[in-house]
């Protein structure tokens, strides 16, 4: 059984971004000194987790030291001056490689940053490196031909889920307390449940995606355009608002891309929280859900109405069984078929799952047919929220599994393929609400387990006060997996 220890209170890698930050604004440390102690743990547990598949450590000491100079010559300050994160490696960064954990883009340094990493950077945040994923994020796992699996810093025989693999696995071990990753279909989500921490699907649009998967120039990394959400894991809500403060707002390189100005980021987690009417469904009414992970979901669900005052009623929307198809046709009408099937042909495509959808023979009534059937959920979402300012589901089906499987072989028993499981992410992502994971529990055997927070269309604010106000009635970033203190600690 995994012991939950209690946090570190002094130890520089285990602070949250905004303690670090003010911190170094108060000259009270150094960038240099967060650094080292950041890489001091990457170094300890690296090796187990396999979080990163590029750590720039030169780099980012030398980047580091030029942030110490501007404190120290009373330079103006960025709000992550000198704070580390790390950056999902299918997300372009023009210093270091970006390698979407394939074969073809092996050693690939892109020409641009994405428009998130260039905002963190002159906010003063320095990247310490990139983070793994499955093939082009097409699965639930770290698991690639390229770099070695992720595991979960809970149990490392245990994934870290996907496709934010390495992302939840660093942040969720003090390997660096921000991080940003991609969701198309529960990619920020299940890697947070999976590994305790929080994890904010914004808004589509909130954050502008280019050129990562905007580009036609690089086959297969142009994908999954109509449904792809960027955005932060982190151990507090505090520190996700503090992130989208930074990488939030427009960018005329992506059409997606929402004006700002209705969300004040730093102020919505301190919002009154105010009497809201609240749906819970503890399985969409069809999907086979672990009973541990049920028991835990309902409890903090309920938390809303015996500690935060909130009307919650146990309710489902009208959704279908036989979503999951759907999914696949949605994320292939998205994906470059010409450029990946020419890898394919290369033997540069190793993903199983990938393969199959790629020796489909899809139709371009395969796509329409599935643009009307997504639009359909759609517009039962929309007349669902009308009656709930939020809606609240297990975030994931089970806990974490192996970590040498793609997904779960079974889930309460049943096997995988008959139980329907973990409907509760992708269709949010057909409709571009906003949508976060809390961590909400441990299983027996100490592994996490996360409460998805939904809000209407374009309601960041709202999901960030109520995941704010969740955290305070039922905190978690006090708690940390064993494998920490076995790594040791470096001391304000």
């Amino acid at each position: 059984m995994t012991e939950i220890v209690s946090s570190f209170a002094d130890d520089l890698s285990l602070l949250p971004a905004s303690r670090q930050a003010q911190l170094i604004r108060d000259r009270q440390v150094s960038p240099v000194e967060v650094m080292d102690a950041v890489l001091f743990r990457i170094e300890a547990q690296e090796p187990v987790l396999h979080a990163f598949c590029i750590v720039a450590g030169e780099q980012a000491r030398g980047a580091a030291r030029e942030a110490e100079a501007a404190v120290m010559r009373g330079d103006p300050l960025g709000a992550l001056h000198g704070v580390p994160i790390s950056i999902k490696d299918l997300i372009c960064t023009a210093d270091m490689p970006t390698v979407s954990g394939s074969r073809a883009y092996e050693g690939f340094v892109p020409e641009d940053d994405d428009v998130c990493v260039e905002r963190v950077r002159r906010a003063g945040a320095i990247v310490i490196g990139k983070t793994n994923t499955p093939e082009f994020g097409y699965a639930g796992a770290g698991k690639n031909a390229v770099f070695p699996t992720t595991a979960n810093p809970w149990n490392p025989a245990m994934t870290s889920g996907g496709s934010s693999a390495g992302s939840a696995a660093a942040v969720a071990s003090g390997m660096g307390s921000l991080t940003i990753g991609s969701d198309g279909g529960g990619s920020i989500r299940g890697p947070a449940s999976f590994c305790g921490l929080f994890g904010l699907k914004p808004s589509f649009g909130r954050v502008p995606a280019w050129p990562g998967c905007r580009d036609p120039r690089h086959p297969g990394v142009s994908s999954w355009e109509s449904v792809e959400h960027l955005g932060p894991l982190t151990r507090t809500v505090e520190d996700a608002a503090l992130l989208m403060s930074v990488i939030a707002g427009p960018d005329a390189r992506d059409w997606h891309s929402l004006p700002a100005g209705d969300v004040d980021w730093l102020a919505a987690p301190a919002a009154p929280l105010g009497p809201l009417r609240i749906a819970y469904t503890p399985d969409f009414g069809f999907s086979v859900v672990d009973p541990e992970v049920r028991a835990i979901t309902a409890a903090a669900a309920q938390v809303f109405a015996s500690d935060l005052g909130c009307v919650v009623v146990e309710d489902t929307p009208p959704l279908q069984k036989d979503m999951f198809d759907l999914f696949l046709t949605v994320i292939m009408r998205d994906s470059d078929l010409r450029g990946l099937r020419a890898l394919a042909d290369r033997g540069l495509i190793h993903l199983p799952d990938l393969l199959m959808m790629l020796e489909r023979d899809w139709s371009a009534q395969d796509f329409t047919d599935a643009a009307m059937r997504r639009q359909a959920v759609c517009n039962r979402l929309a007349r669902f929220m009308q009656g709930y300012d939020l809606l609240l589901t297990p975030t994931v089906s089970s806990a974490a599994f192996p970590v040498e499987h793609f997904n779960p072989v079974s889930v309460a028993g049943m096997p995988a393929e008959q139980a329907n499981p973990s409907p509760f992410t992708y269709p949010f992502n057909w409709t571009g609400q906003p949508a976060a994971s809390v961590p909400a529990g441990f299983t027996a055997a100490g592994l996490p387990v996360g409460l998805q927070i939904v809000g209407r269309h374009v309601a960041d604010a709202t999901v960030l006060a109520a995941a704010a106000a969740f955290e305070q009635a039922r905190p978690w970033a006090h708690l940390w997996p064993q494998l920490v203190r076995a790594a040791g600690a470096v001391r304000v």
